[in-house]
């Protein structure tokens, strides 16, 4: 686990040396252990290295292979790069080329064999979390590749014949080959979704390199091509498995997922809340692992928030060693700004995982799992069961006056749900492709044009976009749903934050619900499978007598903190000072905003808590990082 930052296309390599240090300096806490840069005409490539496989000096990046034609800068872990080894060291597969020798035990080398064996076609080989770029110098181009999930984060550049790379956009900004300037498209994203949406940015002229995609690219030019694609492992009709043997695949194909993540030469450990999720990893990381578990759990003196019970069920019943973090006002407001600093990229979550994070990198671990994926994969959001009612629900749209009822009832039960019914109903139909985009929706249209100047308001709707051009017709609904989530709110806000916030302490999460073979086979069942009768019954059911019955029925929470008295109390003077900074911004309506912090102040019912503190973070991001309009 590291960060890379790399630059292709200049000529003097002390420049393009100079460049790369700064944009290593700029994410040193990526990469404690070690950095390391190479530089030439037209290309440069840099890393830092946080060690998990191999602690040696011999992981040292840049690395070159054998005959010195391929070097990498390479950020994630690969989870089968032992079977890799095996057979690269006896060129088996019927290739040509010689066994390769291994100079190391890390999994930096054996990408940089499997690419001189197998060339582009290795990523289909590789099982893992990565963002890597590898220079080859017999033909002068660089490829530049990211998983199949986007786990790890790849971000570039190009201005004139340069293109920069980076697994950070303050790196990028560091380098000075992009300018500081906000990209006015994004706010009306941000907005709507409390994130911007890849492959766009918050920076005019940044790009995210989406997931399972590649880029090969030289001086003169580069192209992006896609080499893993969910939309192919669409729910196979006919299937007709027994569901005991679906549930059979499932543990089977989640206990290789969470065994290949247990690799490791550090101290490794869990998050563990005591949902499902995270149970079900701390139940199959016990089953599997040779020494005791460390579990990791925030907890608050506020019942109400605090999920310690359940996640001592599972401490209790699996012996792990258990570490409650107990949060509290002072504590998070202290930590608050290193939290917020440490965005690479804005959003309206964060916070949560770096506190964590930061307790338990202070405990000894280096690396953690997470049940992060789980509700995706297994309809777990609410959102599952609201996209089935809808589609009960068609023929509501038709009733005449159906729009102005829904109004009626908004202005008698005012919150956010009566807003989203009457927004729903104002739709031309109640199908999935037009529903889902006002699901996660933050601010309503209304409140966004008032919020925002014309010269920030954008009316295409990016999810809406990415949802016609991602779910095929063919999906049923709770498949639909879930590869809309994986693609918008999981990619874009969890995962990233996910990465920046442990990152920010050196701390590497893994995600076994991600692992590409598992997503595939529960892709590629029928609705039927996946119903969510019970919470994640799938899931459950796989697992058996692994999770109990306490942890099943019990309500969901999810991982939240007591945010509406912190904004109101001990965080009120963080917030109004970025309210009131919102007056220096073209974009948005200042007076406006102003209105919108009074009503939540005021207790207002369509202005909760949330809807605040994503414009605070947005607000400190952009000044915190001199971006300009």
């Amino acid at each position: 686990m590291c960060g890379i930052n790399g630059i292709i296309g200049i000529e003097n390599r002390d420049v393009s040396a100079h460049l790369l240090s700064a944009m290593n300096k700029k994410m040193a806490h990526r990469g404690p252990d070690d950095e390391g840069i190479f530089a030439d005409s037209d290309i440069a490539l840099a890393q830092r290295r946080l060690s998990i496989i191999d602690l040696s000096a011999a992981g040292h990046q840049p690395m070159w292979c054998n005959d010195k034609r391929y070097c990498i800068v390479y950020n994630g872990e690969i989870y089968n790069f032992k079977e890799l080894r095996f057979d690269l060291e006896r060129a088996i597969y019927g290739s040509n080329n010689k066994p390769y020798h291994f100079k190391t035990s890390t999994d930096t080398e054996v990408i940089l064999a499997a690419y001189s064996r197998w060339g582009k076609n290795c990523l289909e080989k590789l099982n893992g979390m990565f963002a890597f770029a590898i220079w080859d110098t017999q033909n002068k181009e660089l490829f530049i590749a990211r998983d199949r999930l986007g786990i790890k984060p790849l971000y570039y550049c190009k201005n004139n014949n340069i293109l920069a790379f980076s697994s950070e956009i303050r790196a990028l900004l560091e380098s000075d080959i992009i300018s500081r300037k906000i990209n006015h498209e994004a706010f009306t994203d941000y907005l709507r979704y409390q994130t911007v949406h890849a492959p766009q940015t918050i920076i005019k002229g940044v790009f995210m390199l989406m997931p399972g995609h590649y880029i090969q690219a030289n001086t003169k030019e580069y192209k992006i091509e896609k080499y893993w694609d969910l939309k192919n492992y669409a729910p196979q009709k006919q299937i007709d498995l027994p569901y005991a043997e679906v549930c059979k695949k499932v543990n089977d194909l989640f206990e290789k997922a969470v065994q290949r993540r247990l690799i490791a030469d550090v101290p490794f450990g869990a998050f563990l809340s005591g949902g499902i999720d995270s149970s079900a990893v701390v139940a199959m990381m016990s089953k599997v692992a040779t020494s005791k578990v460390k579990t990791f759990s925030v907890v608050f003196n506020d019942p109400q928030f605090s999920e310690a019970k359940y996640a001592r069920i599972i401490a209790e019943k699996y012996q792990t060693e258990h570490h409650e973090i107990m949060l509290n006002p002072d504590d998070f407001k202290d930590e608050l700004y290193a939290a917020l600093s440490s965005m690479d990229h804005p959003s309206g979550d964060g916070p949560n995982t770096y506190v964590v994070s930061k307790a338990t990198k202070k405990a000894g671990i280096t690396m953690a799992l997470s049940g992060l994926g789980g509700d995706e994969l297994f309809a777990g959001y609410e959102i599952f069961n609201r996209t089935l009612k809808l589609q009960k629900w068609q023929w509501l749209a038709a009733i005449p006056g159906i729009s102005i009822a829904a109004q009626v009832n908004e202005k008698l039960r005012p919150g956010i749900a009566s807003s989203k019914i009457s927004e729903l109903f104002e739709l031309n139909s109640l199908q999935f492709k037009n529903t889902y985009p006002l699901s996660r929706k933050v601010l309503l249209e209304e409140q966004i044009m008032r919020l925002l100047t014309p010269l920030g308001y954008i009316r295409k709707n990016q999810v809406a976009e990415l949802i016609k051009a991602i779910v095929p017709n063919s999906f049923g609904l709770l498949s639909a749903v879930s590869m809309a989530e994986i693609s918008t709110y999981m990619q874009n806000i969890l995962l990233r934050d996910t990465d920046q916030m442990s990152m920010a302490h050196a701390l590497e999460i893994r995600v076994p619900f991600l692992d590409y073979q598992l997503v595939e086979f529960v892709m590629s069942l029928p609705d039927k499978y996946k119903v969510p009768l019970t919470p994640k019954k799938l899931l459950c059911d796989a697992l058996g007598d692994m999770l109990p019955s306490e942890i099943v029925n019990r309500p969901k929470m999810g991982f939240t903190l007591p945010w509406k008295n912190w904004l109101k109390n001990d965080l009120n003077e963080i917030c109004q000072t970025q309210i009131q900074a919102f007056k220096h911004n073209p974009y948005f309506n200042e007076g406006e905003i102003q209105k919108l912090w009074q009503r939540f102040l005021n207790d207002d019912p369509l202005v909760p808590w949330s809807r605040i503190w994503y414009l605070v973070v947005l607000q400190f991001w952009i000044s915190e990082n001199k971006i300009q309009f």
